[in-house]
């Protein structure tokens, strides 16, 4: 019997996991990535791409190594618990390299249109027509996986922002930001106070004359640095505080997690107070945004009224002159552009089944990998994606009746509106500590807080031999990566850096 040919479109994150799930279910993957390498929104360049996510020069991921790594592959141990932009995209390389992804991807090649074969409701059967180099091919494929994420189209909405077609500065979104230099001795405002906001509010402030962060409705703001040193995320994500939450309900989590964040600032007395709980939104994760403000190198405004043409008037009445340069870290939207109408984006949010699966189509053969804002790191999530939708492709699973999917769809839509205010992330979504997903059996025994992907490999039909001690060892690994430094204190060893 001949093999199951799938198409899977972007070789960033989830492109490059899916076309390992395909191999591991004997499928036969053929990937296609319009750049000409391997990385996505991880591959930093100067000049952003059209149609490609694009980051600037300093980021650093901001979920830890032992969170972040694909369930049989950690991270080597001398790499940094969090690691620089260029580090996430070497150990992605190294992964593509170890199961031999490279060979099964067509560089330089855009996907033109998905369709559905004539005979679709027998055959389940896609047409995919892509472009190279100006010439076009027509391919037909037994199922479609979409990897192109969702930070490929910057929103700027300039219509909220009255004054600002009159503005004589410099104003951009910050897809096209880079890196500080050409704001030396300037007045800048950053829009916006999520992740890429803070980070940009802070590293200008070391060049510029004064920087000043917007913000409708604040946020919670979290360091890289947990509990005892240990990263904060293999603390918040352990099964302890899931269980905890479960015991003492979600109100009383948020005030047990809100005076903890409080302890490090004061959000009030910061200004960034926001009217949302801890566990309503996601965090802004940043180290050195407090230091930068109550060093007065940045100053907390509300929202922009409007703007003059050198100056900024804000909903409180206050009013900057001098303005050099805007920022707008205002978020991303998505499509998919060359889908026919078996996905509909609405709002910035589609329905799909457990996020992954269109729930209107006769065969479960199209997968959309990687959509999703989780609060915690997207790649052992997109892994799990593929593995189960790969399996529902060969036919190993299947999906329940279309009327039971958009009845579950509709009760957490709804969960969701309950939990989180109006937010543009793409399908936001507090990741369980044993990923629900068809096939995600772990091993009862397994208490280690850390290292959760591992744990999806020790009991499961593509389990992997090193997956039963690499949770427990992930809490050597995290002091191994601090330095070379010894201390000796009873009988255990610390590393300091």
């Amino acid at each position: 019997m001949a093999k199951k040919r799938i198409a899977v479109i972007g070789a960033g994150v989830s492109g490059l996991t899916s076309i390992k799930c395909c191999l591991e279910e004997g499928l036969e993957p053929l990937c296609f990535e319009r750049s000409d390498d391997i990385g996505g929104l991880w591959r930093f360049q100067e000049e952003p791409e059209e149609g490609r996510a694009s980051i600037y020069k300093s980021v650093i991921i901001n979920t830890s190594k032992e969170m972040m790594c694909f369930s049989d592959y950690p991270i080597p141990d001398h790499y940094p618990n969090f690691m620089h932009n260029s580090q996430v995209l070497e150990y992605f390389r190294m992964y593509a390299k170890e199961f031999d992804l490279l060979k099964y991807i067509q560089f330089k090649t855009t996907v033109c249109s998905v369709k559905k074969q004539p005979d679709f409701p027998t055959s389940g059967q896609w047409e995919v027509v892509t472009e190279s180099e100006g010439k076009k091919e027509v391919y037909v494929f037994d199922g479609v996986m979409v990897c192109t994420g969702h930070h490929t189209y910057a929103h700027l909405p300039l219509e909220s922002f009255p004054g600002i077609e009159k503005f004589k500065g410099q104003y951009f979104h910050s897809r096209d930001y880079k890196n500080p230099d050409s704001f030396t001795g300037k007045r800048v405002i950053i829009i916006g106070i999520g992740n890429s906001g803070g980070d940009l509010a802070v590293e200008i402030s070391h060049r510029a004359k004064q920087v000043f962060l917007s913000t409708r409705r604040g946020a919670w703001v979290l360091n890289r640095v947990g509990d005892y040193g240990y990263p904060f995320d293999t603390i918040l994500s352990s099964r302890f505080n899931h269980l905890l939450k479960k015991i003492i309900g979600e109100s009383a989590t948020n005030r047990y997690l809100e005076k903890k964040i409080n302890q490090r600032f004061n959000h009030e007395m910061f200004g960034l107070k926001p009217k949302h709980r801890a566990l309503s939104q996601h965090p802004t994760i940043n180290d050195d945004l407090p230091n930068r403000i109550i060093s007065g190198f940045v100053k907390v405004k509300t929202n922009v009224k409007e703007f003059t043409e050198t100056a900024a008037i804000f909903e409180d009445g206050s009013r900057e002159d001098d303005i050099d340069a805007v920022i707008f870290a205002t978020g991303y939207s998505f499509a998919f552009p060359f889908l026919e109408d078996s996905v509909k984006v609405v709002k910035n949010k589609v329905s799909l089944y457990k996020k992954v699966f269109p729930p209107n189509l006769e065969k479960p053969t199209l997968a959309i990998i990687g959509l999703i804002q989780p609060l915690g790191a997207i790649m052992p999530i997109s892994e799990l994606q593929g593995r189960w939708a790969t399996q529902v492709f060969k036919g190993l699973k299947t999906l329940p009746p279309q009327s039971e999917m958009m009845t579950e769809i509709a009760k957490v839509q709804e969960d969701m509106a309950k939990q989180w205010p109006p937010t543009r992330a793409a399908q936001p979504w507090e990741t369980p500590p044993a990923i629900e997903w068809p096939g995600s059996a772990t091993a009862p025994r397994l208490r280690a807080p850390r290292a959760p992907a591992a744990m999806l490999r020790v009991r499961n039909i593509r389990s992997w031999w090193g997956a039963p001690t690499t949770p427990a060892s992930s809490a050597c690994r995290t002091p191994s990566s601090l330095g070379t430094k010894s201390l000796y204190h009873g009988s255990r060893i610390w590393r300091t850096p």
